[in-house]
C-alpha cells in the first residue's frame, strides 16, 4: 500500500470536497431561472372536459368603449372557461358585480346560485362575473360541476356565469377588501369601485337591493 505524506492527504481531501460542491451547484436542466434561484413552474393543464362540465360561460369581450381607470385597470387574470387571458378592467363601460369565492368556502357555494338567479333577473343592466380567489383552478371547476349536478336534481337554474381565475387574490387586494370570503365588489361603469360587501347574501332580493343602492341599477 502506498502511504501518502500528511499534507498530500489534506490536499486530496480538499479536491474531493471542491468537486462535490461543484456538482451540487451545477444547474439542472436547460431552464433559466432569471436569477431568482428557482426554476419557474410549468403552467398547469386543465382537462377541457372539466371546464365544460363546470358550466362556466365564456368571458365577455373587452369593452368597445375607451379604456377606463380604476384599481382593476391593469389586472390580467384568466378565464375559467378556457384559460385565456381576461382583464376585468377592460370589460367595464357598464356596472359590474364581481363575486369573489373559493372552492373551500361553504357560504360561497350557497351564494353562487343566488348570483345566477340575480343575473337572469338583471339582464343586460349589469354584468355579473364570479372570481375564484384561490390557486387551485381544477378544484374550483370540480366544485362547480358538482354544484350543477345538485342544482339539476333540485330543478333549480344551473350556474352559467362567466368566471375569472384569480390565484393571487388580486381583485380583493385592489378593492382593499378583507381576506374572508365571500366578498362582492361593485364596480361603476368608469372602473371605480363603489363598494365591497364582505358577507354572504341572504337571497336574490338582498343582492338586488345592495346593487341598486351602490350602482343605481334596478333589477
Amino acid at each position: 500500500m502506498i502511504r501518502l505524506p500528511g499534507y498530500w492527504k489534506w490536499a486530496l481531501t480538499a479536491v474531493i470536497v471542491a468537486l462535490a460542491a461543484a456538482v451540487a451547484l451545477w444547474p439542472r436542466g436547460g431552464s433559466d431561472s432569471g436569477g431568482t434561484g428557482a426554476s419557474p413552474e410549468p403552467a398547469r393543464q386543465i382537462d377541457p372536459a372539466l371546464r365544460q362540465a363546470s358550466g362556466v360561460a365564456d368571458c365577455p369581450a373587452d369593452s368597445a368603449s375607451p379604456p377606463v381607470g380604476g384599481p382593476l385597470a391593469d389586472l390580467v387574470l384568466s378565464c375559467l372557461s378556457d384559460g385565456a387571458p381576461a382583464a376585468p378592467g377592460r370589460m367595464t363601460g357598464e356596472p359590474m358585480v364581481l363575486n369573489l369565492w373559493a372552492y373551500w368556502c361553504e357560504p360561497c357555494r350557497t351564494e353562487l346560485p343566488l348570483f345566477q338567479e340575480y343575473a337572469a333577473r338583471a339582464g343586460s343592466a349589469v354584468r355579473v362575473l364570479t372570481v375564484h380567489s384561490d390557486p387551485d383552478e381544477a378544484k374550483a371547476l370540480s366544485m362547480l360541476a358538482a354544484l350543477n349536478q345538485e342544482l339539476r336534481a333540485q330543478h333549480r337554474p344551473e350556474l352559467r356565469l362567466a368566471g375569472l381565475q384569480d390565484p393571487d387574490a388580486r381583485v380583493r387586494t385592489a378593492a382593499n377588501a378583507p381576506r374572508a370570503l365571500p366578498i362582492t365588489v361593485l364596480v361603476r361603469p368608469d372602473g371605480s369601485i363603489a363598494e365591497y360587501v364582505a358577507r354572504p347574501f341572504r337571497d336574490v332580493t338582498d343582492i338586488a337591493d345592495t346593487v341598486a343602492g351602490a350602482l343605481g341599477v334596478a333589477a
